[in-house]
């Protein structure tokens, strides 16, 4: 008898001498007891559509058909097939072959065998069933291990606890779907007490996406403490990942570096979904370009870098938010999260309410589609003290007292003002500034000494900028006690040479001052972000 299925159909020979009858000597059979080697029939085989539309038994030798199974059957003696059918599906077929007698199969033989059939087919069917079934609990069985390993993969190489950062909130939430997916994020430390912050969503569920998360991971950890900067770090993790990437696999992935005392963060994205930063006047999203890691060799990676200002908070995501469907099939969406970031506070918060708000859009009861991931750093408002706002120190930083160095302090102040507002030919002025006083530090405050460096502040506030460069001089005179630059005074050698560098400077923005701490020599520049015009004042600098 042979048992067929739905998928792979075959039919088992049975030999004379199973049938109890010695086989002809011109046809070699096995021997007793052996199992006999199944008959594969192609779905298109004509020999399965006869068998599903015969009323009885079939006799094999007079059946006339262009059948390899038939051929197959022929050869092996069988003389007569049973079909079994149970609710008009073939499941199998009884083979018989020739009679001990060695006579013909009479026509009650036939009925015999008709009745056999319909009385065995049901019960071969739920056993076939039992089959399956058992079949199928063995395989959710291995599944819901393999999940397991995969939820346990995942949890390890989460991180255990979040930075404690002075100035800032740092939230994060990972809730993983029950196919579980390969969403992953992370805090990395770096040099110079940066952070680096990492969230990424690898394609595919199960065990294999928990190891590409956790190879990605390790690969992307390493190159953050050789290389500085994020486009560079996802360059060398994608030429990592790609040779050994599994067949339609690849990785999403957002990397970004903050600067907590400045609140500067660098990011490059490699086709994850795009950041928000929450501002006072809404919410932004933070675009750069790059493909997927794992994909291509040779791959380069924009970076951009944001100003996080007091009181901004920065959103990292995984689709799992988005692409979330409500009962009538719509998603989130992106517009849907971008409002929410503009009118929600932040930090931690703010994943409570993004939470509560897909939770009502999926409906109760709806089960979670994929992980859902975010991470929120949010920079605390600046303090008031006696109804005064504290000064937010943007940054902090050294330069060598070496020529032409002043064009890097230059740039670095430029690059921490230029977000908050300032007009642009305001900005140039601040840049002249900034480079005479450096310019001035680095000669004759250290007389270029590269052991003695220009130390540069930059602070900002609600209504103005302050930058402060300090070097090792000693005092200086106060500011009413410098002279006004005088050409021929200067060409007689009666005037010092300083005294034309802060005149410039003095002109350039619209405060300057000279204070000595001991030995450090400081230059304090004011520029207001919006202008205070004096009565008289038209010239129309905005």
């Amino acid at each position: 008898m042979v048992v067929l299925s739905s998928t792979l159909r075959r039919f088992r020979r049975r030999t004379a001498a199973d049938a109890g009858q010695a086989a002809p000597e011109q046809r070699p059979q096995p021997a007793a007891g052996d199992e006999a080697t199944p008959v594969d029939i192609a779905p298109n085989d004509p020999l399965l559509a006869y068998l599903q539309s015969a009323s009885g038994a079939v006799d094999v030798e007079t059946l006339e058909l262009d059948s390899p199974a038939l051929a197959e059957l022929k050869a092996a003696g069988v003389k007569l097939a049973v079909p079994l059918v149970s609710q008009g599906e073939l499941i199998g077929v009884l083979n018989l072959g020739p009679r001990r007698s060695e006579q013909e199969y009479s026509s009650d033989d036939r009925r015999l065998l008709d009745n056999l059939a319909a009385q065995a087919a049901p019960a071969l069917r739920v056993g076939q069933l039992v089959r399956q079934q058992q079949a199928e609990a063995r395989t959710r069985q291995r599944f819901e291990q393999e999940l397991e390993v995969a939820r346990l993969i995942q949890q390890n190489f989460l991180p255990k606890q979040l930075p404690e950062l002075p100035g800032w909130q740092v939230a994060a939430c990972y809730q993983p779907a029950r196919e579980v997916g390969g969403d992953f994020y992370d805090v990395i430390p770096l040099a110079d007490e940066q952070v680096g912050f990492v969230i990424g969503d690898v394609t595919d569920k199960g065990v294999p996406a928990a190891l590409v998360m956790a190879a990605t991971r390790s690969v992307l950890r390493a190159s953050a403490q050789r290389l500085i900067e994020p486009g560079q770090v996802l360059e060398r993790v994608n030429e990592h990942l790609c040779p050994d990437m599994p067949a339609k696999m690849f990785v999403t992935c957002l990397y970004g570096v903050l600067d907590p005392v400045t609140g500067r963060f660098r990011f490059a994205n490699a086709g994850h979904d795009l950041p928000y930063v929450k501002t006072a006047e809404g919410s932004v999203e933070l675009r750069a370009r790059g493909m997927p890691l794992g994909l291509m060799t040779g791959m380069s990676y924009e970076e951009h870098e944001t100003l996080l200002a007091p009181g901004d908070s920065l959103l990292l995501h995984s689709d799992g938010i988005v692409e979330a469907h409500d009962p009538q099939g719509q998603m989130f969406g992106f517009p849907r999260l971008k409002e929410l970031v503009a009118r929600y506070p932040g930090g931690g918060e703010l994943i409570d309410l993004v939470l509560a708000d897909l939770h009502a859009h999926t409906g109760p009861g709806a089960e979670q589609e994929d992980d859902i991931t975010m991470v929120v750093l949010q920079r605390e408002p600046a303090q008031r003290s006696n109804g005064r706002v504290t000064p937010q120190m943007l940054a902090e930083f050294d330069v060598p007292s070496v020529e032409g160095n002043e064009r890097l302090a230059l740039e670095r102040v430029s690059g921490l003002v230029a977000p908050l507002g300032l007009p642009a030919a305001r900005l140039r002025r601040l840049e002249t500034a900034v480079a005479e006083a450096t310019m001035n530090a680095m000669e004759h405050g250290n007389s270029y000494r590269a052991d003695c460096p220009v130390t540069v502040r930059v602070y900002g506030e609600p209504s103005q900028v302050r930058v402060e460069v300090a070097d090792r001089g000693g005092a200086r005179p106060a500011p009413g006690e410098t002279e006004v630059p005088d050409l021929e005074a200067k060409l007689a050698g009666l005037q010092r040479p300083r005294g034309w560098g802060l005149f410039l400077i003095k002109n350039m923005v619209d405060e300057a001052r000279e204070t000595t701490v001991g030995e450090r020599h400081i230059v304090e520049l004011v520029m207001h972000l919006e202008p205070v015009r004096e009565e008289g004042d038209d010239d129309g600098d905005s």
